[in-house]
């Protein structure tokens, strides 16, 4: 088989290739000495150098020609204004590789790195590691060796480097570990099974990890969004991604003048009771990560001047004539339809298409039943710390509150705050750290009232007392809904013709005359009712 033939692509070092006089074969001058290895046969050399270094160049092949006959130098003029310009760098040598007639299945090729300034260097890394340049990277060094005769010579040592990570199982299966610990890390540890959860947090980590745009986190109240921009900031924090501080606030809280005042800071005198000026959140997060909650709370002035600061990075305090410059990533949490917001008017279109460019749905906890059991053994590691003791289950205890956990009697309204303050209760209660049997049932019946619904008790009440317990039990759930809402339009109404008019408003307008209240009273009728029974449900 023959032997494919050895090519290395070089840029020429104006500085460590330099010298004229006979003197310059006693220093290491890389590009020639790449050349000189015994073990290292190049058969052609790729010389990449300005115009203007002509005659360095000339020299530099003659050298390689005086020391290795058998390699061919080419040289390639790549004019570039400024050798510190990433973009100009990397696009001259971009289309070098993509113009040069590779031959793979002929020729191996090497890209020295030595030679060139760092950005140059930079460049050409990431042209191998792409494979624009389809090779392997060689860096050579100036350690001296002696020749056959023990004569001190400036061949120096060389060292290739192949980029291709998949014959490095170790390496690889470090960056894999790397990602899963940091999936690990937003999920605080916790061992999820739901599937949909799970590739949410993978997306989640893959956008924390690579971009600093904004984030909008959707979710019901309690799903976990306000823990998750914790996670995120600490993740980037270890990453170095960011080196400010985290900084968040519910909008829910903020009303008036002291939201512009806790967002943009104010100057001292601003309003009345400004005796002293304050900073605000967004400089608080400078260089760091802004996490607002219920975003959707916000006014529209806050959410104009929220705009401006998030695009250009600047803003004015409360009470100033200053500009304040201030760089922060945005991350925004809301259990709102911001959509529909937008199309109502209460929320700024701009904000939302600058703001939801990464946006991720975090489900509610009954939605991911199966995540019950990692997070209630979360809970219980949470009570312990917060106890200062082990805090476990009874296998019969423990065994009854799941299965209570994950049936559909368990709704979980306020998702894991629901599950938080549930296990809290019954570690505070359990006798010695172990919640028995009875510390879950009783625990399973406060949870069951606390998620009882007032009104549709009151509702049902009224259909009971005036249909009766088996006509209410065969009303189907679109009737019942319906009916309600007849009852208490009826409730309110003066009469049955006011009730009539306005339970018909809209149809009423389609027909030449209407008896309104004649309608009314058929439609009662379909249920044994009539006004007299409904007018003071």
């Amino acid at each position: 088989m023959t032997r494919k033939k050895l090519v290395a692509v070089c840029l020429l070092g104006p500085t460590l290739d330099s010298g004229k006089s006979s003197q310059r074969w006693e220093r290491w001058r890389p590009t020639v000495a790449l050349c000189q290895h015994e073990d290292l046969l190049i058969s052609r050399l790729e010389l990449l150098h300005q115009s203007r270094y002509d005659e360095l160049a000339s020299i530099v092949t003659r050298d390689i020609a005086q020391v290795s006959p058998e390699t061919e130098v080419r040289r390639h003029a790549l004019e570039i204004a400024d050798p510190w310009d990433l973009g100009e760098v990397y696009a001259k040598l971009h289309a070098f590789a993509r113009a040069y007639p590779f031959r793979t299945d002929k020729e191996d090729y090497l890209i020295h790195i030595t030679t060139g300034t760092h950005i140059a260097q930079i460049c050409l890394f990431l042209l191998t590691e792409s494979r624009e340049f389809p090779g392997r990277l060689i860096q050579t060094s100036p350690t001296q060796q002696s020749d056959r005769k023990g004569k001190s010579s400036s061949v120096g040592s060389f060292t290739i480097i192949d980029l291709d990570l998949s014959k490095y199982d170790a390496i690889s299966a470090r960056v894999r570990q790397d990602q899963n610990d940091a999936v690990s890390f937003l999920k605080s540890g916790i061992d999820t099974k739901n599937e949909a959860f799970n590739g949410l947090i993978d997306r989640i980590e893959q956008v924390a990890t690579n971009s600093s745009d904004s984030m909008l986190l959707l979710g019901p109240t309690g799903s976990g969004k306000s823990h998750l921009a914790k996670r995120i900031y600490e993740l980037k924090k270890q990453r170095r991604k960011l080196d400010g501080a985290f900084a968040e606030i519910n909008c829910a809280t903020l009303r008036g003048d002291s939201a512009m005042s806790a967002l943009f800071g104010h100057v001292k005198g601003a309003f009345t009771g400004a005796a002293e000026a304050r900073a605000g959140l967004l400089r608080k997060a400078h260089g760091g990560l802004l996490f607002l909650d219920e975003i959707g709370e916000l006014g529209l002035d806050e959410q104009a001047m929220l705009l401006r600061a998030v695009e250009d990075q600047v803003f004015y305090p409360v009470g100033s004539d200053r500009e304040v410059k201030c760089a922060f990533q945005l991350l925004a949490g809301t259990n709102r339809d911001l959509s529909e917001e937008a199309s109502r008017g209460t929320f700024r279109r701009d904000l939302l298409a600058r703001i939801n460019l990464w946006t991720f749905k975090l489900p509610s906890l009954s939605e991911r039943r199966e995540d019950i059991a990692p997070n209630l053994e979360f809970e219980i590691e949470r009570a312990s710390e917060a106890r200062g003791m082990r805090i476990t289950f009874s296998r019969e205890a423990k065994t009854t509150y799941l299965r209570f956990a994950t049936s559909e009697r368990a709704t979980w309204d306020a998702n894991f705050r629901d599950l938080s303050a549930s296990v809290r209760r019954m570690a505070t209660l359990a006798r010695g750290g172990r919640i028995s049997t009875s510390e879950v049932e009783e625990e399973i019946v406060r949870l069951l009232t606390s998620w009882q619904r007032p009104t549709e008790e009151a509702d049902d009440s009224a259909l009971l007392s005036l249909l009766g317990t088996k006509k209410t039990e065969k009303l189907d759930r679109f009737d019942r809904i319906q009916l309600l809402g007849v009852l208490s339009v009826c409730r309110e109404a003066r009469s049955i013709s006011d009730a009539g008019r306005q339970l018909f408003a809209a149809s009423r307008l389609e027909k030449t005359s209407s008896n309104d209240a004649d309608r009314l009273r058929k439609y009662l009728s379909r249920f044994g009712l009539d006004w007299t029974q409904v007018g003071d449900v």
